[in-house]
């Protein structure tokens, strides 16, 4: 019989790409998952092929969430068969660790950052200890992990011993027609504090000829609505909304330029390696990215994008002209970031999640 693999996450399942990468994997690969997860008022219909269980909890944010949401997927992991709980961040982990043990299945442990230091955290010293107490406690104990980025992984190893595999948010390989781009910069991603959304909306002025493409949705949401308003911007930035992968995938491909501007405000965007830029290189749409370590070294080492090194409205708009305004200098850039697709993409990276797996398989 097929190994049933149970995945934990927060979210509603609708838009979560490294998820859907995972399961599809493992199912083609025979395994059984289910994976399970919330559902929110405006959650989409659940249309994957997979088996998938979606709470519906009294609440929705913050301690009381948190702790509603591993109490309901404690007592599901109880009450149903599995080889293995495959969690998905620090969120999940307390309930899959205590299910783990109890019925002794194996445990796996994908962090999608470093959840202690990300942005909303910072100045929440009793939720941050909270989470602090709840890692330091789980992470030594875990023998199978991976993470996304190197530098996660090494900082991870250095405070708990744990040793984190890399698995990058690579997409899947995407076949790309030529096409005529549109003056437009794209942002895909969550809406939360820390990201430089701002300073996207910001440089507009300096940029009358380009549109701004801002897809997904978020805790700051409103906030950047009203920004773009104030500034006489509704016209020029366009707020798409949540997308389904597909539709993503076909407004970026129509983008001169994929922004990625994070905020050097805690470890987790310091040391972030973010999914939407891979997702900008599978697209064939060249970069600007944050001076953060990981992603200016991705981008000097393939060549296909620039990093902005001032952070101010005017400096993004040179950046942006100097990219984009010459047909023949975007025309390298694209084909830098082309090249740079055939390698940076999930069929190539599979095999190091496959070891993981494995490994958990065999040693257990």
């Amino acid at each position: 019989m097929a190994k049933h693999i149970i995945i934990a996450v927060t979210n509603d399942l609708a838009t979560d790409q490294r998820v859907f990468r995972v399961s599809q994997t493992l199912v083609e690969a025979g395994y059984r998952i289910t994976l399970v997860g919330r559902r929110l008022a405006y959650s989409p219909e659940f249309k994957q092929p997979y088996k998938a269980k979606r709470f519906k909890l009294l609440f929705n944010k913050g301690a009381r969430f948190y702790a509603c949401y591993n109490l309901r997927l404690f007592f599901y992991l109880l009450c149903h068969k599995f080889d293995a709980v495959l969690a998905n961040d620090l969120d999940t982990l307390t309930a899959s660790f205590l299910a783990s043990k109890i019925k002794r299945k194996i445990l796996i442990y994908d962090s999608h950052e470093y959840f202690t230091e990300v942005p909303e955290l910072i100045g929440r010293n009793f939720q941050k200890n909270t989470w602090l107490w709840l890692e330091k406690f789980m992470l030594p104990k875990i023998k199978h992990a991976f993470t996304v980025s190197p530098s996660i992984a090494i900082a991870y190893k250095s405070k708990y011993g744990t040793d984190f595999k890399v698995v990058r948010n690579l997409p899947f390989k995407r076949e790309v027609t030529k096409n005529k781009r549109k003056k437009v910069l794209i942002y895909q991603g969550a809406l939360n504090i820390g990201r430089g959304i701002e300073l996207m909306i910001k440089t507009m002025p300096y940029l009358p000829d380009y549109k701004l493409w801002i897809a997904g949705a978020g805790d700051i949401e409103e906030n950047l609505k009203e920004l773009a308003f104030v500034l006489g911007l509704e016209k020029q930035v366009v707020f798409l909304g949540r997308l389904s992968m597909e539709q993503l995938h076909q407004k970026t491909v129509q983008a001169m330029l994929g922004l990625s501007l994070e905020e050097n405000t805690g470890l987790n965007y310091y040391y972030a390696l973010p999914n939407k830029l891979f997702d900008y290189i599978q697209a064939q749409v060249p970069v600007i990215v944050a001076d953060l370590p990981e992603m200016r070294a991705l981008t000097e080492q393939y060549g296909m994008g620039e990093v902005l090194m001032e952070r101010t409205p005017k400096a993004l708009a040179s950046l942006v002209n100097k990219m984009a305004a010459n047909p023949e200098s975007h025309q390298t850039y694209v084909e830098k970031t082309r090249k740079a697709s055939v390698l940076l993409n999930w069929e190539n990276e599979k095999p190091a999640f496959f070891n993981i797996i494995n490994q958990a398989f065999e040693t257990c």
